[in-house]
Protein backbone atom coordinates (compact mmCIF):
# COMPACT_ATOMS: atom_id res chain seq x y z
CA UNK A 1 0.00 0.00 0.00
CA UNK A 2 1.45 3.27 -1.00
CA UNK A 3 0.05 5.84 1.56
CA UNK A 4 0.83 8.46 -0.69
CA UNK A 5 -2.21 7.98 -3.23
CA UNK A 6 -4.73 7.17 0.42
CA UNK A 7 -7.61 9.57 -0.25
CA UNK A 8 -8.77 11.65 2.80
CA UNK A 9 -12.31 11.07 2.30
CA UNK A 10 -11.87 7.61 3.15
CA UNK A 11 -10.53 8.77 6.87
CA UNK A 12 -13.55 10.99 7.68
CA UNK A 13 -16.76 10.18 9.94
CA UNK A 14 -19.67 12.50 11.13
CA UNK A 15 -18.94 13.97 14.25
CA UNK A 16 -22.12 15.95 16.17
CA UNK A 17 -21.55 19.49 17.44
CA UNK A 18 -22.84 17.96 21.04
CA UNK A 19 -20.09 15.14 20.84
CA UNK A 20 -17.19 17.67 21.53
CA UNK A 21 -16.07 18.20 25.28
CA UNK A 22 -15.52 22.17 25.74
CA UNK A 23 -14.34 21.87 29.15
CA UNK A 24 -12.96 18.90 31.17
CA UNK A 25 -14.66 16.94 33.64
CA UNK A 26 -14.36 18.36 37.09
CA UNK A 27 -11.64 14.96 38.13
CA UNK A 28 -9.03 14.07 35.20
CA UNK A 29 -9.43 10.85 35.75
CA UNK A 30 -13.20 10.14 35.66
CA UNK A 31 -12.57 10.40 32.01
CA UNK A 32 -14.12 7.63 29.64
CA UNK A 33 -11.59 4.92 28.73
CA UNK A 34 -12.15 2.84 25.49
CA UNK A 35 -10.15 -0.27 25.01
CA UNK A 36 -9.24 -1.95 21.70
CA UNK A 37 -8.00 -5.14 21.57
CA UNK A 38 -7.81 -7.79 19.11
CA UNK A 39 -11.08 -6.62 17.42
CA UNK A 40 -12.65 -6.55 20.73
CA UNK A 41 -13.93 -3.18 22.32
CA UNK A 42 -14.58 -2.54 26.57
CA UNK A 43 -14.72 0.05 28.68
CA UNK A 44 -13.33 1.80 31.76
CA UNK A 45 -12.70 5.11 33.15
CA UNK A 46 -8.78 6.07 33.25
CA UNK A 47 -8.47 5.78 36.80
CA UNK A 48 -8.46 2.34 36.68
CA UNK A 49 -5.93 2.56 33.46
CA UNK A 50 -3.60 0.31 34.89
CA UNK A 51 -5.73 -2.98 35.45
CA UNK A 52 -5.98 -2.64 31.49
CA UNK A 53 -1.95 -2.88 30.94
CA UNK A 54 0.05 -5.35 31.91
CA UNK A 55 2.94 -5.90 34.32
CA UNK A 56 6.40 -4.48 33.60
CA UNK A 57 4.91 -2.02 30.73
CA UNK A 58 6.64 1.07 30.06
CA UNK A 59 4.79 4.14 29.16
CA UNK A 60 6.13 6.97 27.44
CA UNK A 61 4.73 10.50 27.80
CA UNK A 62 5.34 14.01 26.36
CA UNK A 63 6.53 16.17 28.72
CA UNK A 64 6.06 19.81 26.92
CA UNK A 65 4.77 22.59 28.19
CA UNK A 66 1.94 24.59 26.76
CA UNK A 67 2.92 28.16 25.86
CA UNK A 68 0.21 31.29 26.61
CA UNK A 69 0.85 32.01 23.24
CA UNK A 70 -2.27 33.88 21.92
CA UNK A 71 -2.03 37.64 22.19
CA UNK A 72 -4.31 40.54 21.96
CA UNK A 73 -3.37 44.31 20.68
CA UNK A 74 -6.05 46.80 20.17
CA UNK A 75 -5.36 49.79 17.75
CA UNK A 76 -5.98 53.21 18.61
CA UNK A 77 -8.89 52.78 15.98
CA UNK A 78 -10.60 50.28 18.32
CA UNK A 79 -9.85 47.76 16.05
CA UNK A 80 -8.15 43.89 17.28
CA UNK A 81 -5.43 42.37 16.12
CA UNK A 82 -4.94 38.95 17.41
CA UNK A 83 -1.31 37.26 17.48
CA UNK A 84 -0.55 33.13 18.04
CA UNK A 85 3.26 33.06 18.28
CA UNK A 86 4.41 29.49 16.67
CA UNK A 87 7.60 29.09 16.89
CA UNK A 88 11.21 31.42 17.30
CA UNK A 89 12.69 32.38 14.03
CA UNK A 90 15.22 30.24 12.92
CA UNK A 91 17.88 32.69 13.72
CA UNK A 92 18.16 31.17 17.30
CA UNK A 93 19.64 28.11 18.44
CA UNK A 94 16.26 26.09 19.67
CA UNK A 95 12.83 26.83 21.48
CA UNK A 96 14.37 27.82 25.03
CA UNK A 97 17.17 30.20 23.55
CA UNK A 98 14.40 31.76 22.09
CA UNK A 99 12.57 31.67 25.15
CA UNK A 100 14.94 32.95 27.29
CA UNK A 101 15.76 36.07 25.74
CA UNK A 102 15.29 39.66 26.89
CA UNK A 103 14.47 43.27 25.08
CA UNK A 104 13.54 41.73 21.77
CA UNK A 105 12.48 38.79 19.98
CA UNK A 106 11.27 37.25 16.33
CA UNK A 107 8.88 35.03 16.37
CA UNK A 108 6.90 33.29 13.43
CA UNK A 109 3.12 33.88 13.91
CA UNK A 110 -0.45 33.62 12.80
CA UNK A 111 -2.12 36.76 13.03
CA UNK A 112 -6.31 37.63 13.36
CA UNK A 113 -7.02 40.44 11.66
CA UNK A 114 -3.75 40.55 9.73
CA UNK A 115 -5.48 43.09 6.80
CA UNK A 116 -6.38 46.00 9.19
CA UNK A 117 -2.31 45.56 10.12
CA UNK A 118 -0.56 47.77 7.92
CA UNK A 119 3.10 46.87 8.60
CA UNK A 120 4.98 49.83 10.17
CA UNK A 121 2.28 50.20 12.62
CA UNK A 122 3.63 49.05 15.76
CA UNK A 123 0.91 48.22 18.28
CA UNK A 124 1.24 48.27 21.61
CA UNK A 125 0.34 46.67 25.14
CA UNK A 126 0.71 48.00 28.70
CA UNK A 127 1.05 45.29 31.06
CA UNK A 128 0.74 45.07 34.82
CA UNK A 129 3.20 42.96 36.77
CA UNK A 130 2.15 41.55 40.43
CA UNK A 131 5.08 43.46 41.64
CA UNK A 132 2.65 46.86 40.39
CA UNK A 133 4.87 47.63 37.69
CA UNK A 134 4.06 48.00 34.23
CA UNK A 135 5.62 46.52 31.10
CA UNK A 136 5.07 48.04 27.45
CA UNK A 137 5.01 44.91 25.34
CA UNK A 138 5.58 46.42 21.27
CA UNK A 139 4.75 44.38 18.08
CA UNK A 140 6.31 44.91 14.56
CA UNK A 141 5.52 43.53 11.28
CA UNK A 142 8.58 42.08 9.95
CA UNK A 143 7.43 40.26 7.19
CA UNK A 144 4.58 37.94 5.51
CA UNK A 145 5.66 34.26 4.19
CA UNK A 146 2.95 31.87 2.91
CA UNK A 147 1.90 30.36 5.98
CA UNK A 148 2.23 32.88 8.65
CA UNK A 149 4.26 35.87 9.38
CA UNK A 150 7.35 37.59 11.11
CA UNK A 151 6.44 39.47 14.06
CA UNK A 152 9.26 41.39 15.68
CA UNK A 153 8.25 42.08 19.66
CA UNK A 154 10.32 44.21 22.44
CA UNK A 155 9.30 45.41 25.52
CA UNK A 156 10.77 47.57 28.20
CA UNK A 157 11.55 47.27 30.84
CA UNK A 158 13.47 44.99 28.91
CA UNK A 159 15.03 42.50 32.01
CA UNK A 160 12.17 39.99 31.81
CA UNK A 161 12.22 36.53 29.39
CA UNK A 162 10.43 36.34 26.46
CA UNK A 163 8.51 33.28 28.23
CA UNK A 164 7.90 35.64 31.68
CA UNK A 165 6.21 38.47 29.20
CA UNK A 166 3.92 35.38 27.35
CA UNK A 167 2.92 34.17 30.88
CA UNK A 168 2.10 38.07 31.80
CA UNK A 169 0.47 39.34 28.41
CA UNK A 170 -0.71 36.05 26.88
CA UNK A 171 -3.89 33.25 27.22
CA UNK A 172 -3.95 29.66 26.83
CA UNK A 173 -4.54 28.87 23.11
CA UNK A 174 -7.14 26.76 23.14
CA UNK A 175 -7.71 24.22 19.83
CA UNK A 176 -10.46 26.29 17.65
CA UNK A 177 -12.92 23.38 17.99
CA UNK A 178 -13.38 24.72 21.19
CA UNK A 179 -15.44 28.15 20.55
CA UNK A 180 -15.13 30.03 23.72
CA UNK A 181 -12.04 32.10 24.83
CA UNK A 182 -9.46 30.60 27.26
CA UNK A 183 -11.05 30.66 31.02
CA UNK A 184 -8.95 30.77 34.12
CA UNK A 185 -9.36 27.22 34.76
CA UNK A 186 -7.74 26.41 31.12
CA UNK A 187 -4.28 27.30 32.25
CA UNK A 188 -4.05 24.53 34.51
CA UNK A 189 -6.37 22.00 33.00
CA UNK A 190 -5.30 22.43 29.53
CA UNK A 191 -1.27 21.34 30.54
CA UNK A 192 -0.41 18.07 31.92
CA UNK A 193 0.80 17.46 35.34
CA UNK A 194 3.88 16.52 34.58
CA UNK A 195 4.56 19.50 32.16
CA UNK A 196 8.18 20.68 32.20
CA UNK A 197 10.09 22.05 28.76
CA UNK A 198 7.83 25.00 27.51
CA UNK A 199 7.35 25.39 23.88
CA UNK A 200 3.83 23.59 22.65
CA UNK A 201 1.28 25.22 21.13
CA UNK A 202 -1.14 22.63 21.47
CA UNK A 203 -1.46 20.33 24.26
CA UNK A 204 -0.32 16.79 24.61
CA UNK A 205 -4.29 15.65 25.33
CA UNK A 206 -3.43 12.05 25.74
CA UNK A 207 -1.75 12.90 28.79
CA UNK A 208 -4.45 15.45 30.33
CA UNK A 209 -6.28 12.29 31.94
CA UNK A 210 -3.10 11.35 34.15
CA UNK A 211 -3.29 11.93 38.25
CA UNK A 212 -0.56 11.26 41.07
CA UNK A 213 -2.76 8.72 41.93
CA UNK A 214 -2.78 7.03 38.69
CA UNK A 215 1.25 6.62 38.56
CA UNK A 216 1.11 5.42 41.91
CA UNK A 217 -1.03 2.81 41.02
CA UNK A 218 0.62 2.00 37.76
CA UNK A 219 3.98 1.96 40.40
CA UNK A 220 2.42 -0.51 42.78
CA UNK A 221 1.90 -2.49 38.92
CA UNK A 222 5.98 -2.11 38.08
CA UNK A 223 4.05 -0.01 35.26
CA UNK A 224 7.37 2.24 34.36
CA UNK A 225 7.42 5.63 32.73
CA UNK A 226 9.99 8.16 31.14
CA UNK A 227 9.27 10.73 29.39
CA UNK A 228 10.42 12.59 25.69
CA UNK A 229 9.61 16.40 24.41
CA UNK A 230 8.03 16.87 21.34
CA UNK A 231 6.59 20.52 20.75
CA UNK A 232 3.03 20.68 19.46
CA UNK A 233 2.82 23.20 16.84
CA UNK A 234 -0.87 24.57 15.35
CA UNK A 235 0.05 22.17 12.61
CA UNK A 236 -1.74 19.45 14.60
CA UNK A 237 -4.78 21.01 13.72
CA UNK A 238 -4.17 21.75 10.13
CA UNK A 239 -7.07 19.97 8.06
CA UNK A 240 -6.33 17.78 5.21
CA UNK A 241 -7.40 19.29 2.36
CA UNK A 242 -6.06 17.85 -0.34
CA UNK A 243 -7.70 14.90 -2.49
CA UNK A 244 -4.95 12.45 -1.25
CA UNK A 245 -2.29 12.60 1.57
CA UNK A 246 0.43 12.99 -1.56
CA UNK A 247 -0.54 16.89 -1.82
CA UNK A 248 -0.82 17.27 2.01
CA UNK A 249 2.52 19.27 3.81
CA UNK A 250 2.85 18.13 7.23
CA UNK A 251 4.00 20.22 9.55
CA UNK A 252 7.40 19.62 11.44
CA UNK A 253 7.91 19.47 14.83
CA UNK A 254 10.52 19.75 17.36
CA UNK A 255 11.69 16.58 19.36
CA UNK A 256 14.33 16.20 22.22
CA UNK A 257 15.19 12.99 23.94
CA UNK A 258 17.77 12.25 26.59
CA UNK A 259 20.75 9.92 26.59
CA UNK A 260 19.06 8.54 29.68
CA UNK A 261 15.68 7.83 28.18
CA UNK A 262 17.20 6.12 25.04
CA UNK A 263 19.11 3.85 27.80
CA UNK A 264 15.59 2.83 29.52
CA UNK A 265 13.88 2.39 26.11
CA UNK A 266 17.01 -0.29 25.01
CA UNK A 267 16.65 -1.71 28.17
CA UNK A 268 15.68 -5.59 28.78
CA UNK A 269 12.00 -5.76 30.15
CA UNK A 270 8.82 -8.33 30.02
CA UNK A 271 6.01 -5.87 29.12
CA UNK A 272 4.97 -3.59 25.73
CA UNK A 273 5.98 0.18 25.29
CA UNK A 274 3.31 2.07 25.40
CA UNK A 275 3.23 5.42 24.17
CA UNK A 276 1.13 7.84 25.67
CA UNK A 277 -0.63 10.26 22.92
CA UNK A 278 0.34 10.14 19.07
CA UNK A 279 2.80 12.86 19.82
CA UNK A 280 5.16 9.87 22.03
CA UNK A 281 4.54 7.80 19.18
CA UNK A 282 5.28 10.34 16.45
CA UNK A 283 8.44 10.98 18.65
CA UNK A 284 9.78 7.00 19.20
CA UNK A 285 9.39 5.96 16.12
CA UNK A 286 11.47 8.94 14.16
CA UNK A 287 14.03 8.11 16.79
CA UNK A 288 13.66 4.95 15.11
CA UNK A 289 14.26 6.27 11.63
CA UNK A 290 16.89 8.39 12.97
CA UNK A 291 18.83 5.62 13.96
CA UNK A 292 19.07 3.73 11.09
CA UNK A 293 19.96 7.39 9.04
CA UNK A 294 22.49 7.42 11.07
CA UNK A 295 23.59 3.95 10.20
CA UNK A 296 24.12 5.16 6.63
CA UNK A 297 25.97 8.51 7.37
CA UNK A 298 24.05 10.81 6.11
CA UNK A 299 24.43 14.32 6.92
CA UNK A 300 21.98 15.58 8.88
CA UNK A 301 20.53 12.09 10.54
CA UNK A 302 18.26 14.33 12.97
CA UNK A 303 16.03 15.83 10.09
CA UNK A 304 13.38 13.16 9.33
CA UNK A 305 10.89 14.56 6.51
CA UNK A 306 7.29 13.40 5.89
CA UNK A 307 7.54 10.69 3.39
CA UNK A 308 11.23 9.97 4.41
CA UNK A 309 10.71 6.40 6.44
CA UNK A 310 8.85 4.63 3.51
CA UNK A 311 12.38 4.51 1.66
CA UNK A 312 14.91 3.93 4.32
CA UNK A 313 15.68 0.58 4.80
CA UNK A 314 13.19 -1.19 7.03
CA UNK A 315 14.91 -4.48 8.26
CA UNK A 316 17.12 -2.97 10.93
CA UNK A 317 15.80 -4.30 14.32
CA UNK A 318 14.24 -1.20 16.72
CA UNK A 319 17.03 -1.57 19.75
CA UNK A 320 19.96 -1.36 16.84
CA UNK A 321 18.58 1.67 16.17
CA UNK A 322 18.00 3.52 19.29
CA UNK A 323 21.34 2.13 20.25
CA UNK A 324 23.34 3.37 17.61
CA UNK A 325 21.64 7.36 18.98
CA UNK A 326 23.16 6.27 22.55
CA UNK A 327 26.99 5.29 20.87
CA UNK A 328 26.55 9.07 19.11
CA UNK A 329 25.77 10.47 22.21
CA UNK A 330 28.19 9.32 23.66
CA UNK A 331 30.93 9.74 21.35
CA UNK A 332 29.94 13.53 21.40
CA UNK A 333 29.10 14.07 24.62
CA UNK A 334 25.78 15.17 24.27
CA UNK A 335 22.58 14.39 26.81
CA UNK A 336 20.03 14.37 24.08
CA UNK A 337 18.99 13.79 20.83
CA UNK A 338 17.60 16.94 19.63
CA UNK A 339 15.82 16.86 16.02
CA UNK A 340 12.74 17.84 14.04
CA UNK A 341 10.13 15.19 12.88
CA UNK A 342 7.81 15.62 9.92
CA UNK A 343 6.71 12.13 9.39
CA UNK A 344 3.12 11.43 8.07
CA UNK A 345 2.28 7.88 9.83
CA UNK A 346 -0.28 6.21 7.79
CA UNK A 347 -1.44 2.89 6.46
CA UNK A 348 1.10 1.27 4.94
CA UNK A 349 3.51 1.92 8.28
CA UNK A 350 4.59 -0.78 10.58
CA UNK A 351 5.05 0.90 14.08
CA UNK A 352 8.49 -0.46 14.95
CA UNK A 353 9.01 0.45 18.62
CA UNK A 354 5.13 1.40 20.20
CA UNK A 355 3.03 -2.05 20.78
CA UNK A 356 -0.24 0.26 22.58
CA UNK A 357 -1.26 3.54 22.19
CA UNK A 358 -3.34 5.93 24.87
CA UNK A 359 -5.07 8.60 22.74
CA UNK A 360 -7.84 10.73 22.84
CA UNK A 361 -10.81 10.98 19.66
CA UNK A 362 -9.71 12.95 16.81
CA UNK A 363 -10.98 15.27 14.13
CA UNK A 364 -12.51 13.77 10.95
CA UNK A 365 -10.34 13.65 8.25
CA UNK A 366 -7.16 14.53 10.19
CA UNK A 367 -3.52 13.14 9.81
CA UNK A 368 -4.01 12.36 13.44
CA UNK A 369 -6.93 9.84 12.61
CA UNK A 370 -4.91 8.64 9.49
CA UNK A 371 -2.33 7.68 12.24
CA UNK A 372 -4.77 5.54 14.03
CA UNK A 373 -6.10 3.83 11.18
CA UNK A 374 -2.14 2.95 10.88
CA UNK A 375 -2.00 0.81 13.77
CA UNK A 376 -5.33 -0.88 13.89
CA UNK A 377 -6.92 -0.13 10.50
CA UNK A 378 -10.20 -0.26 9.12
CA UNK A 379 -11.34 -1.16 13.24
CA UNK A 380 -10.83 2.59 13.43
CA UNK A 381 -14.10 2.45 12.67
CA UNK A 382 -15.79 -0.01 14.93
CA UNK A 383 -13.84 2.51 17.32
CA UNK A 384 -15.33 5.37 16.88
CA UNK A 385 -18.42 4.35 15.95
CA UNK A 386 -19.18 2.74 19.33
CA UNK A 387 -17.65 5.80 21.20
CA UNK A 388 -20.40 7.97 19.20
CA UNK A 389 -22.90 5.69 20.39
CA UNK A 390 -22.03 5.63 24.01
CA UNK A 391 -21.67 9.20 25.05
CA UNK A 392 -18.26 9.14 24.49
CA UNK A 393 -16.93 13.11 24.70
CA UNK A 394 -14.45 14.08 21.75
CA UNK A 395 -11.36 16.17 20.96
CA UNK A 396 -9.04 17.40 23.08
CA UNK A 397 -11.14 17.69 26.48
CA UNK A 398 -12.80 14.01 25.65
CA UNK A 399 -12.54 10.76 26.88
CA UNK A 400 -9.73 9.03 25.56
CA UNK A 401 -8.80 5.09 24.40
CA UNK A 402 -6.48 2.43 24.51
CA UNK A 403 -5.29 0.39 21.76
CA UNK A 404 -3.30 -2.41 21.14
CA UNK A 405 -2.16 -3.32 17.46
Amino acid sequence: MNPQELLIQDYTYDLPEEKIAHYPLPQRDASKLLVYQKGQLTQDTYAHIDAHLPRNSLLIFNNTRVLEARILFQKESGGVIEIFCLEPHEQYKGIATALATEGHVEWRCLVGGASKWKRGLVLSNLISVPNGDTVQLNAAYKEKLADHFVISFSWTPSHLSFAEILHLAGAVPLPPYIKRKAEPGDEQRYQTIYAEHQGSVASPTAGLHFTEDIFQRLEGKNIEHDFVTLHVGAGTFKPVKSVSLSEHEMHGEVIDVSLTTLRHLVADRKGPLVAVGTTSLRTLESLYWMGVKLMSGTTDPFTLSQWEPYSLPADVPAKIALTNLIKWLEKNNRPSIEGRTEVLIAPGYRPRIVKGLITNFHQPGSTLLVLVAALIGDDWRKVYQYALENDFRFLSYGDGNLMWM
